[in-house]
């Protein structure tokens, strides 16, 4: 999980070994947020698409008039990380699918949250449901993961899908209702 950094000495030989790690869930963090707030929007009917390995992986920037695609989101749902077979998480994403309001769930078990509530600080064992879905479906997924968590207020953020796999993002409109 570390990198290992060698610093080269004036006089050319290698003196110091710097070792830095950064953690799965901060690097994870930083690379969502980080890399959406790179791009930089293309007007409303502008496409570009791009082919990589002489047409094998094909990958579009979103926009909103795509037959092909719909805009789409990411959104990130935290629950209790629990040892249940079928809850929290495994039951919310199987609702969430089976209700078409996302054509993914990513359950990441695992994660550590430090937060404060009610003027205290917590911290919790949790897990990450990372959901792949149309942008219009957004209110939706929010009222149905607010109806069916336990949480007082339960985490919904969305971040934007501004670009990726073609197939994938033509996969994510056919899975998801209208």
């Amino acid at each position: 999980m570390g990198s290992t950094l060698l610093c080269a000495a004036p006089s050319g030989t290698f003196s110091s070994t710097i070792r830095r790690r950064l953690p799965l869930v901060g690097a994870f963090c930083m690379l969502s947020l980080g890399i959406t707030n790179l791009y930089t929007p293309l007007s409303s009917s502008a496409f570009k698409t791009a082919s990589k390995f002489s047409g094998a992986t094909r990958s579009i920037r979103m926009e909103a008039s795509n037959n092909n695609t719909v805009p789409s989101i990411v959104v990130y749902v935290t629950v209790p990380n629990r040892e249940a077979v079928d809850w929290p998480g495994k039951k919310l994403a199987e609702s969430i699918v089976k209700e078409k309001l996302a054509a993914c769930v990513n359950r990441v078990p695992g994660i550590e949250s430090v937060y404060q509530w009610k003027g205290e600080i917590q911290t919790d064992a949790e897990e990450l449901l990372i959901i792949k879905t149309r942008q219009s479906l957004l209110q939706a997924l929010t009222e149905h993961v607010k109806a069916n968590h336990e949480y007082d207020v339960p985490e919904v953020i969305s971040l934007p899908i501004t670009g990726g796999n073609l197939k994938y993002l033509e996969w994510i409109k056919e899975s998801t209702r209208e």
